[in-house]
């Protein structure tokens, strides 16, 4: 689970994407914030890895807290700016402190949870080991940028994308090891991107039931 704070003056709107933040799968809010100094303490005590921060709070702004947590020198959380300043300078700032997406409110639920989603996916991406060529660079720093397209059909990183042209120039069903051969991928890249592809419901589920163990999982466009 992603441990989560929301830091904003309103203890409604607060509230709101708190409980936003609970419904959404892999995500926990571990804490609510509605001052500057209490956004610090809630990230020394407990941890979270990621903040939803507003720029506007009664004692101080949000992007003197985030340039702070930058300069403690332990691993600051990472962190979505969520406010009403709509001024490039508040923009071009949170994008240089290293604020990994910039929500202007007001915004719905489904963006809010598009844009969880997307961080929750880059997570994923990010969190190997070894080297990163060129397309996998271009992956992590698309995941995010691409959130706000149209659910399984948007702007999307570049091998999921070629996985969904696969699975849609395709005959017939496709499982993640003949995905993986066909693209020269691992299975379980071809199955996470696949994965993901029918939770944003480009994709639907086949499952083929053998003799004996678990059933194969085949993927095939989705055809509403």
């Amino acid at each position: 689970m992603i441990r989560t704070v929301v830091v904003d003056d309103d203890y409604r709107v607060a509230s709101i994407h708190a409980a936003s933040i609970d419904r959404i799968p892999g995500f926990t809010c571990v804490g609510r914030a509605h001052t500057a100094e209490q956004a610090r303490q809630s990230v020394r005590e407990l941890e979270p890895e990621l903040l939803l921060l507003d720029v506007y709070l009664p004692d101080e702004d949000g992007l003197s807290v985030l340039r702070g947590l930058n300069a403690e020198g332990t691993a600051a959380p990472d962190c979505i700016v969520i406010t009403a300043a709509r001024d490039l300078g508040t923009v071009r700032t949170a994008m240089h402190l290293g604020a990994v997406y910039y929500l202007v409110k007001p915004f719905g639920l489904t963006q809010l949870r598009n844009q969880l989603e997307a961080y929750r996916l880059w997570r994923q991406q990010a969190s190997g080991t070894g080297e990163a060529d060129q397309e996998t660079v271009d992956t992590l720093y698309s995941l995010l940028r691409g959130a706000t397209g149209h659910p399984g059909t948007g702007a999307l990183p570049p091998t999921m994308r070629k996985v969904l042209e696969a699975v849609r120039s395709s005959r017939e069903p496709l499982a993640a090891s003949a995905l993986a051969a066909q693209l020269g991928i691992s299975r379980p890249t071809a199955q996470r991107y696949l994965s993901e592809l029918h939770r944003r419901g480009a994709l639907e589920l086949d499952l083929e039931y053998g003799s004996a163990g678990r059933p194969v999982h085949r993927y095939r466009p989705a055809t509403r």
